[in-house]
């Protein structure tokens, strides 16, 4: 695989990433779902994820971005099978509103699969930097910006709602945001 296809390739998979927590976010704002605790460390594996992406855009890529890619993947997709666990027995319900079906933690499982098996690939494949990593323009940029935008949102978002201690189980309120303003 050509170096120019593998960034690429790996550009616009930082694009999805990004989309994945902004429909997160949508679902959090627009819908009012706070996310659980293990909906959080979930997001922390599409960031981890999206993390090893912005490397091998930014930097070129590399097989340890993608095996940063892999550990994210495999965090998030332990945190999103325990959610799974948790809601499959019958009358026990879900987390969250459906999407197309499945549950945000169900689709989550698939996406991280999905992450594994794609790095496992890209992997294979090769197309790993050998020249020093040029400028960032186009496609890699937006990718990049869009990508912290969301990371850096998602983590405003955990400090308001949890504050620096443990989250609530079944968070109803920004509690850290509401104690800071008194509420």
């Amino acid at each position: 695989m050509s170096e120019r296809l593998a960034n690429l390739l790996n550009a616009l998979a930082l694009v999805a990433i990004s989309i994945v927590l902004l429909f997160a976010f949508y679902a959090q704002f627009a819908e009012g779902e706070l996310p659980c605790p293990l909906c959080l460390l979930q997001r922390a594996g599409f960031v981890l994820v999206g993390v090893g992406l912005a490397l091998n855009v930014i930097l070129g890529v590399k097989p340890r971005h993608y095996g940063l890619m892999i550990l994210g993947a495999v965090a998030g997709a332990i945190a999103a099978l325990r959610q799974v666990a948790l809601h499959v027995v019958p009358g026990t319900g879900g987390y969250g509103d459906p999407f197309l079906g499945l549950h945000f933690y169900t689709w989550a499982f698939v996406l991280f699969s999905v992450v594994v098996f794609g790095s496992a690939i890209m992997l294979v494949l090769g197309g790993f930097a050998t020249a020093p990593a040029r400028k960032l323009s186009g496609l890699g940029l937006v990718a990049v910006v869009l990508f912290a935008a969301m990371a850096l949102g998602n983590g405003v978002s955990t400090l308001a709602e949890c504050g620096l201690g443990l989250c609530p189980d079944n968070p109803v309120s920004y509690e850290a945001l509401d104690s800071l303003l008194g509420r």
